[in-house]
């Protein structure tokens, strides 16, 4: 049974259930969602990635958690914490790591942004996290203004190659970005 970890404003973070995993990848597993994370997952990967977040949930108490819209309940996608693990990025591995895919449809509406809000604020108040780092695509234009936006800065030096796709495909290569706890406030505080 699905749990409610927070709502917002406009939303709800939430644990998965087959229901919502099942209308997840039906709105998500798409060209248009999946151009800067390798393309559109087969049946397997998909079953694999829920695998996944079950797993980062049951052994650290956050993942990316299933988003849905309070009003009328309607999936949009996923949004929220888990610990780096990507090829290629070994340094940062073990560091709480945000993370977001929504829907086309609901692009450019905010969504991600209150729920990265919500999951950085889980991150610094709920789990202790020090610091977050947040892991895109270089030419992913979109993910990278909405993480400016959440006041983390850029770490040029922690910036990879995702060894899962040749280094020409279209994930690489990743920029880092990260917050600290005391930044986090500042940003908090200057929004009130």
């Amino acid at each position: 049974m699905s749990k409610v970890i927070a709502n917002t404003e406009r939303l709800c973070l939430r644990t998965w259930d087959d229901a919502r995993w099942a209308e997840f990848v039906r709105l998500t597993n798409t060209p248009a969602v999946m151009r800067w994370l390798g393309g559109v997952f087969s049946c397997q990967g998909m079953a694999a990635a829920r695998e996944r977040l079950d797993r980062y949930q049951r052994d650290h108490g956050f993942t990316f958690w299933a988003v849905e819209r309070l009003e009328d309940s309607a999936m949009l996608g996923f949004c929220g914490l888990k610990r780096a693990n990507a090829p290629g990025a070994e340094p940062l591995h073990g560091e709480i790591e945000i993370g977001w895919r929504l829907r086309e449809d609901a692009w450019g509406q905010g969504y991600a942004r209150e729920a990265a809000t919500a999951s950085l604020d889980l991150a610094f108040n709920r789990f202790g996290a020090q610091r977050v780092i947040a892991l895109t695509a270089a030419g992913n234009a979109a993910s990278q203004t909405l993480i400016k936006r959440l006041g983390m800065r850029h770490l040029p030096q922690h910036n990879y190659i995702d060894q899962r796709f040749p280094a020409d495909a279209p994930p690489n290569p990743q920029v880092t970005f990260a917050i600290t706890r005391e930044e986090w406030a500042v940003q908090r505080a200057s929004r009130l």
